[in-house]
């Protein structure tokens, strides 16, 4: 047999190659049997172990603890924005109610009769009613209802035999509520037996 010229050289199949060992990673049997003779040993690699793990730890908790403070952050700034425009809006809606008062205070400068600005006043409350209840506002008038003290506050009793016990026969002030939420409740008489 006659070996071709191709620029390799071929290698005769009864030659083995000269192979030397190549050092290998030590694996964790290895380490488990060079460990295993002495507890030194196994208890600094368990320390490795341990401090590595505590490592990754403390970063991903300050990892989550940075991720926790920037949205706390956030959700301020969004909140401070949403109040601004909510507030906006709202002055935005009573600026018109602001202006029919200023004209109907330069009106009532000039001869104006007392019926002009009886009907001026009774448009600008109308006006400031719709806002109002625009933005969500709830009168509370509970005239004829019965007593009810997470809406109502007592402000006398008078005895009465025209009314029930416990009814609202008069209302000095009037409650508001907004969006469900008790504002202020309405100053009542409220009747008793006589």
């Amino acid at each position: 047999m006659t070996a071709k010229r191709s620029g390799k050289k071929s290698k005769p199949d009864s030659v083995e190659e000269n192979v030397l060992p190549q050092a290998e990673e030590p694996t964790e049997e290895a380490e488990d049997e060079a460990v295993g003779d002495d507890p030194v040993a196994a208890l600094e690699v368990e320390l490795d172990t341990a401090q590595a793990e505590a490592a990754e730890s403390k970063e991903a908790m300050l990892r989550m603890h940075a991720d926790m403070e920037n949205l706390r952050k956030r959700l301020l700034r969004e909140h401070e924005k949403s109040r601004r425009l909510t507030l906006e809006r709202f002055m935005g809606d009573l600026l018109p109610v602001r202006d029919s008062l200023e004209r109907g205070l330069e009106a009532a400068d000039q001869t104006t009769t007392v019926e002009a600005l009886r009907e001026g006043k009774q448009l600008i409350m109308k006006m400031l009613a719709k806002v109002m209840g625009d933005h969500g506002l709830q009168t509370i008038d509970p005239v004829g209802e019965r007593f009810d003290p997470q809406f109502h506050e007592a402000m006398t009793m008078l005895a009465s035999e025209e009314h029930d016990e416990n009814t609202v026969i008069e209302v000095l002030e009037k409650g508001y509520r907004l969006n469900d939420r008790l504002i202020r409740p309405a100053k009542v008489v409220v009747s008793r037996k006589p």
